[in-house]
């Protein structure tokens, strides 16, 4: 088990340094001058002169990105060319509606896609399993814009049950943070829904069609001990897979989300940073998020060995 974690970390380690080249080149391979990038088009060439001495573009390339790399280390992520502020400081100010909108959609969809994933494939052909199959296509043909667009008219402006956008933090009492989050986890939900559901359902139907569940049948083993004991437990790492694979959904339909329902969270700042052209903010984001995905993958990795000890070997 320690000699299989530490081949994962090691692992993850060289996809966050890959990531970390990228990011640097980023910048340094972009089309024209980095610096009169950042300076715009109206900037002296003595302004672009400084900001070249500024961020380091007079070094060769290699010592370049040891600089930064050393920088980032050290956990100083730059300033935005934009407002001056750290960038650290700035995605920190981002982060709450970030993470409480990925961690109220991650519950209510694996939560919901797993009921629904294994119910179906218990009784496949039943009410539920065409429900699940109708959904699931549903969920993956509708844009996110779409959907929210959609909601939005429906639930807050028709029926006046939520609020249309914004967001309240938690501090500000947990009815009021909840109500806020409802539609944009429901927006980012639907997708991810169909997603787990699909694989749950799947992998039930696989696990059920093995020799041992028909042995623990024979034996008079209960519906509940075979459905949740035998199972689930069996058909847990697909189903952990495509949970993990869920996040990059997240990350990616985060940014739309946001925008859409006006939160204050990290897809934001991403986007005002492209519109300003402030290249540090962007890099930092980057990281952050790709360190994020990383962890959680790394995470789900390890935890394929509580389900299936075989995998350690």
């Amino acid at each position: 088990m320690v000699y299989y974690a530490l081949r994962r970390v090691i692992s993850a380690i060289a996809v966050m340094a890959m990531v970390g080249v990228f990011v640097f080149l980023l910048l340094r391979l972009a089309p024209g001058d980095p610096a009169a990038i950042i300076a715009g088009n109206n900037a002296t060439a003595e302004r672009v002169a400084e900001i070249r001495e500024e961020i380091g573009l007079n070094n060769p390339l290699p010592l370049q990105f040891l600089h930064w790399a050393g920088n980032i280390l050290a956990g100083d992520f730059g300033a935005s060319m934009f407002s001056g502020q750290p960038v650290l400081g700035l995605i920190s100010q981002r982060l709450e509606p970030t993470i409480s909108l990925a961690v109220v959609t991650t519950t209510l969809s694996v939560t919901v896609g797993i009921t629904f994933g294994i119910f179906a494939g218990w009784r496949s052909g039943g009410i539920i399993d065409r429900l699940l199959t109708a959904f699931s296509s549903f969920g993956y043909s509708v844009p996110v814009f779409v959907l929210g667009y959609s909601l939005i008219y429906l639930l807050a402006i028709n029926l006046r049950w939520l609020p249309v956008q914004g967001y309240q933090p938690i501090s500000q009492g947990l009815e009021l943070w909840f109500r806020h989050l409802m539609l944009p986890s429901i927006t980012l939900s639907v997708a991810f829904i169909a997603l787990i559901g699909r694989v749950t359902r799947a992998s039930i139907l696989e696990v059920l069609s093995e020799d041992y569940m028909r042995t623990a049948a024979a034996k008079g083993a209960s519906s509940y001990s075979m459905l949740f004991h035998h199972a689930l437990r069996n058909a847990g790492v697909p189903i952990l897979t495509i949970i993990g694979i869920g996040v990059a959904y997240l990350l990616g339909g985060v940014v739309l989300t946001e925008t859409v329902f006006n939160l204050p969270g990290v897809g934001r700042l991403v986007v005002d940073a492209i519109n300003n052209r402030d290249y540090p903010v962007i890099q930092g984001v980057l990281l952050l998020t790709s360190g994020v995905y990383v962890l959680f993958n790394l995470v789900i990795d390890l935890a394929y060995t509580m389900i299936d000890p075989r995998i350690r070997y």
